[in-house]
């Protein structure tokens, strides 16, 4: 991981995710967007509306772009890629990403402007905006690659898959670099269909605690720049391991004892060569049922011997975004020695078993292990550490 990147809720860039985490100041705040349910609190990104998309990619404009336009801005990481272009050659460094929602508000607007015929807006552009695959394609235009460019939508593992994904196509000769990451926004199909479930809740969500009421959406841009160990410099933090599995035991809810998030883990850690982990950052989204589950896993495999939380207290369920959030969350934890406490939990759900850090912890992290559970069974955990 020789360059990355994070904006969220908790700020734009590595310096204010990083002071956020520090500070135990999280970004969720009661939702003020228009059309969106009552009472519910999110983790926005402020000024996405007036961030403009350069000239030339303006038919790609949406919300998920801007905020993959504000996010590739930040730490320089757009000429990081730039450099990695001109090191291998553009067509050998390859644009994967996640997304769930990609420009999904963009239909919701040309929807709601239908003419009498239900006909949408002649200038409504799915294929630049909405289409899953619109998220790499301008990625990659943006920063001017020409190496394979690949969609990943897994419901909430997509981001972290594409750290997967890209690592097996360096491995198998594909591409010599890979952008990878997350973009999701807030839209209104998201916070409904999550209303509908009644999954959302009514303050700023607590995971792990005992009396946790449900999920606070977010939206954040996660971007990270692979390449081979030996091509990266001395001391980069290092994407040590992935793994990936596919349960199948509900549509919305998880395995009760986490079989298939018990199997991702250990695919990851075996990935990693089985060195132990200092930290893992739960996925933890304030549900009662992912939340227990994820404590099943964890104590199946750890007991109570590796310190364990969940930093959506900061940011939000950012959805397809959030495991590669949570990956440039990781390697902050392993720089800083840091292992972030739940925000907002004063008791930690007893019935888990596990060792929940509830306040900041200083100590030496040298691998973080990072969870990610989707719908539909989809689970996929990364070890980040030093290289």
């Amino acid at each position: 991981m020789t360059a990355f990147t994070a904006t969220s809720a908790m700020g734009t860039g590595l310096a204010a995710t990083r002071a956020a985490l520090h500070a135990r100041r999280g970004g969720l705040a009661p939702c003020d967007l228009p059309g969106m349910p009552e009472g519910i609190w999110v983790g926005r990104v402020p000024g996405l509306e007036d961030v403009a998309l350069p000239e030339g990619l303006r038919r790609f404009d949406c919300r998920n772009h801007r905020l993959a336009e504000l996010g590739l801005a930040q730490d320089g990481f757009a000429a990081a890629a730039e450099a990695a272009a001109a090191r291998f050659g553009a067509q050998r460094v390859a644009v994967v990403m996640g997304t769930s929602t990609s420009g999904i508000a963009e239909t919701e607007a040309a929807y709601a402007k239908r003419d009498g015929d239900g006909a949408l807006p002649p200038e409504f552009d799915f294929a630049h905006t909405h289409d899953l695959y619109a998220l790499p394609r301008y990625v990659r235009a943006r920063l001017g690659l020409r190496g394979p460019a690949v969609a990943i939508s897994t419901a909430c593992t997509s981001g972290a898959r594409s750290f997967l994904e890209a690592q097996s196509m360096i491995a198998a000769g594909l591409c010599d670099a890979a952008v990878v990451g997350g973009v999701d926004t807030l839209c209104r199909m998201t916070l409904h269909g999550f209303n509908s479930l009644e999954l959302l809740s009514k303050a700023a969500c607590r995971p792990c605690a005992a009396d946790r009421d449900g999920i606070s959406i977010g939206e954040a841009a996660g971007f990270a720049l692979l390449m081979r160990l030996e091509d990266a410099p001395p001391g980069s933090v290092a994407l040590l391991g992935a793994g990936a599995s596919a349960d199948g035991h509900h549509m919305s809810s998880p395995h009760p004892e986490g079989l298939g998030a018990v199997a991702a883990m250990r695919d990851a850690l075996a990935a990693a060569g089985d060195l132990p982990v200092d930290y893992i950052n739960m996925h933890g989204t304030g549900t009662r049922a992912n939340d227990a589950m994820e404590g099943n896993a964890v104590r199946a495999l750890f007991g109570d011997r590796v310190p364990c939380s969940s930093t959506k207290g900061w940011t939000g369920h950012t959805l397809g975004a959030s495991g590669a959030l949570e990956a440039v969350i990781s390697a902050i934890c392993v720089a800083d020695g840091l292992v972030p406490g739940c925000l907002g939990v004063e008791l930690p759900d007893p019935g888990f078993g596990v060792d929940v850090a509830v306040e900041n912890r200083r100590a030496p992290v040298r691998r973080v292990l990072s969870n990610s559970f989707g719908f539909g069974g989809s689970n996929c955990a990364l070890v980040i550490g030093q290289a």
